[in-house]
């Protein structure tokens, strides 16, 4: 079982998720958003790394998957989101969990389908996915749609590395023409 730990960065709401897996399943773990308060930004940074800290220290994640900046309205929120980002990054990799980079449309391609799915269809599709009761808080959504993105793309690495087999083909993990 692998446990990856999703983070939605942002310098007043910071989201996170937790998954685990084991095969193609995924399973919901944790999840939940950690609230920033107003002041300056480095009392902040300090809260996303201390609580992130925390987190992976209770759940102890075997990987991570974190939202790439984005280009924001403003060079100053893109600064902030940037800097949100690697605090975030910093706590994982203290503890030697490797960090996997994904852009939004990434993230929202392989939990929606489309790149361009808004907030609440990606609410929607975790909720479906993981089998949860209610959607989940918008920026935890995000942190999940991070991991279970990561889960997509590591089961896509792992059956790039299975050997082709007329079984695999069958099982339609890869599109080829077999000539009789």
């Amino acid at each position: 079982m692998t446990i990856i730990l999703g983070i939605d960065p942002g310098s007043q709401k910071t989201g996170f998720g937790l998954i685990s897996i084991e095969g193609r399943r995924h399973r919901y773990v944790s999840s939940g958003v950690i609230r920033l308060p107003q002041g300056a930004l480095p009392e902040r940074l300090k809260i996303i790394y201390r609580s992130l800290s925390t987190i992976i220290g209770e759940y102890r994640p075997d990987e991570a998957a974190v939202e790439e900046v984005f280009m924001s309205k403003s060079a100053g929120s893109a600064l902030k989101l940037g800097q949100a980002r690697g605090a975030a990054v910093v706590a994982c990799v203290s503890e030697d969990i490797p960090v996997a980079e994904y852009t939004a449309r990434q993230i929202k391609k392989a939990v929606v389908g489309t790149g361009a799915a808004n907030k609440d269809q990606i609410q929607h599709m975790v909720q479906v996915l993981l089998k949860l009761p209610a959607a989940p808080q918008e920026d935890a959504a995000d942190a999940l749609a991070a991991a279970i993105c990561h889960a997509h793309a590591r089961e896509g690495l792992h059956s790039m590395s299975e050997p082709l087999t007329a079984a695999r083909l069958r099982r339609g993990r890869l599109s080829a023409k077999v000539n009789s």
